[in-house]
């Protein structure tokens, strides 16, 4: 029997992707989508799905406060949390979520955390407290320690930024110009490739040989000529940014476009 399913993000993107990917599984039945912690909220205690796939990171309420809000109201589905920082994974153990999966989700991963929800659903099942922690120490054994800040030049001074509030690094003029929403600067290391690898690679995409973008800083696909794609990103300025042709089907490829 499909498992009933919600999936909640406020990036449109992310969450059709996921929506396709759980629908390919044939397994799982989505029910509902919201953009949003609030709209979560009213639909879940509406329908009262089997499973929640709820992004981390949201304006207003994040996941962790839709998911307390829920267990408050008594009404509390078994929650996946969707996020592209492993940093949280201890606080989903401590709402006692089924599941823990990083952006950009893979089959396989998505296939397990399906499992792991149908032993919850199925009665006197449900996973013991130990093997969750076990998980979730496997989980940030498994992940590459990458930089989680980066030093920023603007003007004299050296600002520290959170790696994921990056939006994209470009090469201009032998430098490599760094912009986040809040500030513009440029950044010590001496190539692109020098700076990507010090990026977790699941996040921050090589588009392009003079640029590389944040996919969830993402704002909108733009088709362009001969069947490639420009990005417009999520800075104040709504840059454009070209992907390149060997670029083009690994983007395809993760969006179905």
């Amino acid at each position: 029997m499909s498992l009933k399913a919600i999936v909640v993000d406020d990036e449109q993107l992310a969450r059709e992707e996921l929506c396709y990917m759980l629908e390919q599984t044939g397994q799982v039945e989505v029910i509902a989508q919201a953009g949003n912690g609030l709209e979560a909220v009213g639909i879940v205690e509406r329908l009262t799905p089997d499973v929640l796939f709820l992004d981390v990171q949201m304006p207003g309420l994040d996941g962790f406060e839709v998911a307390h809000r829920l267990i408050q109201s008594g009404a509390s589905p078994n929650i996946v949390f969707v996020t592209a920082f492993d940093r949280h994974a201890i606080d989903a153990f401590e709402v006692n979520a089924v599941d823990y999966l990083l952006k950009p989700v893979e089959a396989a991963r998505l296939d397990k955390a399906i499992e792991r929800a149908r032993l919850r659903v199925a009665p006197a099942r449900e996973a013991p407290l130990d093997g969750q922690i076990e998980r979730i120490v496997q989980l940030m054994a498994d992940r590459q320690s990458k930089r989680e800040r980066v030093a920023v030049k603007v003007g004299e001074r050296f600002l520290l930024v959170q790696a994921e509030e990056i939006i994209y690094a470009s090469l201009t003029d032998d430098s490599i110009n760094i912009v986040t929403s809040q500030l513009a600067g440029t950044s010590n290391f001496r190539t692109l490739d020098e700076l990507q690898a010090r990026l977790d690679p699941g996040i921050f995409w090589r588009v392009h040989r003079s640029h590389l973008v944040n996919i969830n800083k993402v704002k909108e696909i733009v088709p362009w000529f001969s069947r490639n794609y420009i990005l417009r990103m999520k800075d104040a300025k709504a840059t454009e940014i070209p992907v390149s042709r060997a670029q083009t089907k690994r983007l395809r490829e993760y969006l179905r476009l």
